[in-house]
């Protein structure tokens, strides 16, 4: 059973269940099949929520790798999920929130970003704002 406080997810990939993790030494396979330079740069590019099937098939290898399994990019790029490319992109967007947290992780599974501020709102906020300047 996969433990997500560890950063632990299951999945059904091709019939069978399969533990995924990415652990440090996951995290430094990433940076280095992207070429990122540190933790940070590798946030902000799943940050932005464009993923290539390229992508996946790292992302979900290194976190397949990262709980142990043994399984090359090349079988993993054969490997299948329900819902198709969307499953395994889902997938893949479950794994990177429970790693990172659902703020820093942008996909159709999680919200990133604040709601707008009404205009009348804000209109009020800015106007108050200029009130408390102007002295007597």
């Amino acid at each position: 059973m996969a433990n997500r406080l560890r950063g632990e997810i299951a999945a059904i990939l091709s019939g069978q269940e399969y533990k995924l993790c990415l652990t440090l030494g996951a995290l430094a396979e990433l940076e280095n099949s992207f070429a990122e330079k540190d933790i940070n740069a590798l946030i902000a590019r799943f940050a932005t929520g464009r993923f290539s099937s390229s992508d996946l098939i790292r992302i979900l290898g290194a976190g397949l790798r990262g709980a142990g399994n043994r399984v090359t990019d090349d079988q993993v790029a054969t490997l299948q999920a329900q819902g198709g490319a969307a499953g395994m992109a889902k997938i893949a967007i479950e794994l990177l929130t429970v790693t990172f947290g659902k703020e820093n992780v942008a996909g159709d599974v999680v919200e990133t970003s604040p709601a707008p501020i009404p205009r009348q709102e804000r209109d009020a906020d800015l106007e108050l704002a200029g009130a408390e300047h102007k002295h007597p």
